[in-house]
């Protein structure tokens, strides 16, 4: 009995980080449409989803996908596997 509550505290804890990173990747995301100059946040924000969108653009540019799109599809498939896995959580 005590390790389902391990486990579900684990499964909790895991799910409010992921719900954390996706909001900052939302966040982020707004953010880049607007001409603004860097500041803390911004940097703050780029620090939390930076390490969560960095491998997959980095196998993005080895596999050469996505080079001539306009849009980061690194980012955008880095939030669709958060979902997924959140979902999974769930």
């Amino acid at each position: 009995m005590q390790l389902s509550v391990v486990l579900d505290v684990f499964k909790g804890t895991v799910c409010v980080i992921l719900s954390a990173i996706q909001l900052a990747m939302t966040a982020r995301a707004i953010l880049s449409w607007f001409p603004i100059e860097p500041n803390k946040f911004t940097t703050f924000l780029n620090v939390i989803t930076e390490p969560v969108v960095y491998p997959i653009r980095k196998l993005f540019e080895k596999m050469n996908w996505f080079q001539n799109i306009p849009l980061d599809m690194s980012f955008m498939t880095a939030f669709i596997i958060i979902s997924i896995l959140l979902l999974l959580l769930a």
